[in-house]
């Protein structure tokens, strides 16, 4: 037997504070062993507070070590917890504010011990956005919070924020959303024509706090922001400023309590990675328009280059999408067209496989087609002036060789250019009819720069599109290429409008605000009434348009431009005196000269072979085939942002349609973790 002033020796005091909101927090000194597990701490704490309440959703959070406790078998010891540990008893949903990407505030109720990819999971379910693995959370950037301090400062009135409160939402239980409002077996939810929500099926299926009214919010557009309001917004120069957006985001494999987010902080959701899986009109009303409403504010705040005949051509859709956001139609909730579902889902099945006719395919498999024409190729000289010649062009497999006339086909090539892993950048105004291709050849010392010149808008989408694939490494032979073709000629048909006297006479001209809906940039270039003008010529050709077809357009021509999906970071690669830029895509790096932002290499994720970081001196270094290996430090974020972008992209690509939307997380953890 062991006597009680042995016993004693093993014990010691622990010190507990409880987080209560209705009282003051207090504190209670446990006498405990090392071999008592979590569990028990907890419930002979539970004891000595003597109040009782749901006390289900606390738990143990270690101060000093950031870290919860959650693991209730675990002992004391086994936890490193030792006498002089401060442990909080606290609960692990708490408020939180988010910042949507349409600019609303919504308040709800988040897990602050899950770590942050399931948080942002369960986020979504409430949100009623599906794919939640393309979004996670951000922290504004400080330039951005400096701008907007400044902005209160300023103005003389408080400013009340106007917030969405979701806190009687399922997650608040600690329990997570349910699937109800987008599970693939129910009724649409959204009306597919006009993308409104269907009434009825949120109040038959949903546990989800979204009324229709909260829907409506989430899933249209809402009145366009002022010029003043647009000034004031934080809107990046220069690259390295485009870098400061990025460095805020959250490491997805650690809690929001471990990364230091308090209750009732805000954060911006944010679609981290580019590539919209399965975007469907039927399930995806609130999801094309917060993608929607990312692009505008991109391209309104220049976050992305765009020229001027495209920025009409964005402004032009705002204004189409305000108009019908705002007319009674968009508002009516009844869905009139009822399509079968069995005939849906095989359209959208159609739609999904984008391949052309079923007897072209043994045709691809055997004979992989080429294109030959006549183009001009332009070379531009350092010193001298551009030289400009018409030659004969043959593009074939991933590669395009060309010949001083069509006679001497038959013979070797003047030049022979392999397109894989080259970037591929529009160089077109179709006003001045100028159809051009842009191609920059991975080299051994950096980029060799070559432009093509296209006659017509069909021989443009042609070769336009074979490059595009080409630089992935496809043929012309794959089931996306005719797919690439059409997109590419109905951006082009956008562009191409032409001036109609009723525009401009048009009533609806007088009461619009041109200045809505481009960047600060043309305001000051152009006079209101000219903007107008210009806006209404564009809108010419999407005037018949539905609002979904609308958003969706303005998705595609977003992401035909040449930036698209470029994150960029600050970094110094190992042997390199000097800082660059680095481009992280959705299926490339990029390596960018600071000062003049042209790039100088392009490494792609299907060459590469394996990455890892060196925590000890945070340095990220990767391996592609033909032994090419690169290392960097980054300067502007932590480089487990960089690693969790490549491995999450990666994870990103194995998505398919038969998963039934459930995802594999340990494997995203896996990729995206780096075993630190």
């Amino acid at each position: 037997m062991i006597s009680s002033s042995e016993y004693g020796s093993h014990s010691w005091e622990l010190l507990v504070t409880v987080d209560q909101q209705a009282e003051v927090q207090k504190e209670f000194l446990l006498r405990v062993t090392g071999d008592l597990h979590i569990g028990g701490v907890m419930l002979k704490l539970v004891e000595q507070i003597k109040i009782a309440q749901d006390w289900s959703d606390y738990a143990l959070w270690w101060e000093q070590k950031k870290c919860w406790l959650l693991k209730t078998h675990w002992t004391l010891d086994k936890c490193g917890v030792q006498a002089d540990a401060k442990l909080f008893f606290t609960t692990q949903h708490k408020m939180l504010r988010l910042r949507l990407p349409n600019m609303k505030t919504v308040r709800l109720k988040v897990s602050f011990s899950s770590v942050v990819f399931k948080a942002v999971s369960d986020i979504c379910k409430i949100l009623n956005i599906r794919r939640s693995e393309e979004l996670s959370l951000l922290k504004q950037s400080e330039d951005a919070l400096k701008k907007k301090k400044k902005k209160d400062k300023n103005s003389k009135e408080p400013v009340t924020e106007d917030i969405l409160n979701l806190c009687d939402s399922p997650v608040s239980s600690g329990l997570s959303g349910s699937p109800g409002l987008y599970s693939k077996t129910m009724t649409p939810t959204y009306d597919p024509v006009s993308g409104t929500p269907a009434s009825s099926t949120i109040t038959w299926f949903s546990d989800s706090p979204l009324t229709e009214q909260t829907c409506s919010i989430l899933a249209l557009s809402h009145p366009n922001c002022s010029p003043e309001t647009l000034a004031e917004m934080y809107q990046p120069r220069t690259l390295a400023d485009k870098a400061k957006l990025n460095a805020g985001w959250l490491d997805s494999s650690r809690s929001l309590m471990e990364q230091g987010i308090l209750e009732d902080d805000q954060l911006l959701l944010r679609f981290k990675y580019y590539t919209f899986f399965d975007l469907n009109p039927k399930y995806d009303a609130v999801r094309i328009n917060q993608i929607y409403e990312q692009a505008r504010w991109a391209i309104m705040l220049e976050e992305i280059d765009c020229t001027e005949e495209e920025m009409l051509i964005f402004a032009a859709l705002q204004y189409h999408i305000s108009k019908l956001s705002s007319s009674s139609e968009a508002q009516d909730f009844t869905c009139e067209s009822e399509v079968d579902e069995v005939e849906a889902a095989l359209s959208n099945l159609e739609v999904t496989l984008e391949g052309g006719n079923a007897s072209n395919i043994l045709e691809d498999i055997t004979d992989i087609p080429k294109l030959a024409d006549n183009l001009r190729l332009v070379r531009p000289r350092k010193l001298s002036l551009k030289t400009i010649k018409p030659y004969w062009f043959v593009f074939k497999d991933t590669s395009v060789s060309y010949f001083k006339n069509k006679e001497s086909a038959q013979g070797e090539p003047i030049e022979k250019l392999n397109l894989k892993g080259c970037e591929v950048v529009p160089d077109v105004n179709v006003a001045t009819k100028k159809f051009g291709i842009k191609l920059l050849i991975p080299v051994a010392d950096g980029m060799n720069e070559v432009y093509l010149r296209c006659e017509n808008e069909n021989q443009y989408a042609r070769w336009m599109a074979a490059c595009v694939l080409a630089s992935k490494g496809k043929t012309m032979a794959d089931s996306s290429y005719h797919p690439e073709v059409q997109k590419i000629l109905s951006f082009l048909k956008m562009k191409n409008w032409t001036m109609s006297p009723q525009a401009v006479s048009d009533p609806e001209s007088i009461d619009m605000k041109p200045e809505c809906f481009v960047s600060l940039r043309y305001t000051k270039k152009y006079k209101p009434k000219q903007l107008a003008a210009r806006i209404l010529e564009a809108h010419q050709n999407v005037s018949q348009m539905t609002l979904v077809e609308a958003k969706l357009h303005f998705i595609q021509a977003w992401q035909s431009l040449p930036e698209f999906g470029l994150s960029y970071y600050i970094v110094r690669f190992k042997g390199s005196k000097k800082d660059d830029v680095l481009g992280v895509s959705y299926n490339r790096l990029i390596r960018i000269d600071i000062a003049t932002g042209d790039p100088i290499t392009t490494w792609r994720f299907s060459n590469m072979k394996q990455w890892n970081v060196n925590w000890e001196i945070r340095q990220v270094a990767i391996e592609f085939d033909q032994n090419v290996s690169i290392a960097f430090t980054c300067l502007s974020a932590d480089c487990k942002i960089i690693h969790e972008y490549i491995g999450g992209y990666i994870f990103l690509s194995t998505r398919s349609k038969d998963q039934n939307e459930t995802l594999d997380e340990d494997l995203f953890h896996k990729l995206t973790g780096g075993q630190e």
